[in-house]
């Protein structure tokens, strides 16, 4: 069994740039920073690590109009690295967090138009109770939310 997993929670080091390959997909990336503090002989030391993050299709849409530099993150996905020559000819690498779930944890610096993901709906489900009949389904009022199926990832 294996397992790629990264959490993070930390600080939007600028806002994201979105862009679209060739294909036609959006990608946002942006930076997150994490702060560790600890005590060393009775004298605290910080360290700052940086943490690139890509996010693709609705999310990355989502993840440009929702975060904003400085703002705090939480983001979630796997590792993935990859490789390039750069133009001076040496090779480089960059290991990413490539998001499957961000969270914008501190509001958007425009006050009013602060994004709030949708709520679920407050019912009880009863196992024993059928599936809502095509009425039923239409009366409960639709809310815009974001379908796991609709990310290409």
């Amino acid at each position: 069994m294996n397992l790629n997993r990264a959490m993070i929670i930390g600080n939007a080091t600028r806002d994201p740039e979105l862009r679209t390959t060739p294909n036609g997909h959006p990608v946002a990336s942006f930076a997150i920073a994490t702060n560790r503090r600890w005590n060393d002989n009775g004298e605290t030391r910080e360290e700052v690590q940086y943490h690139e993050i890509v996010a693709w299709g609705k999310l990355a849409e989502i993840v440009h109009q929702i975060i904003k530099k400085g703002g705090k993150v939480y983001a979630e996905g796997r590792l993935q690295t990859r490789s390039w020559e750069g133009q001076d000819g040496a090779k480089r690498e960059r290991t990413e967090i490539i998001a499957e779930n961000i969270i914008a944890l501190s509001g958007r610096s425009s006050g009013s138009n602060d994004y709030q993901a949708p709520s679920e709906p407050q019912t009880k489900v009863d196992k024993s109770e059928k599936k809502p009949t095509k009425t039923q389904a239409k009366e409960t009022p639709v809310e815009d939310e974001i379908n796991l199926d609709d990310i290409p990832f």
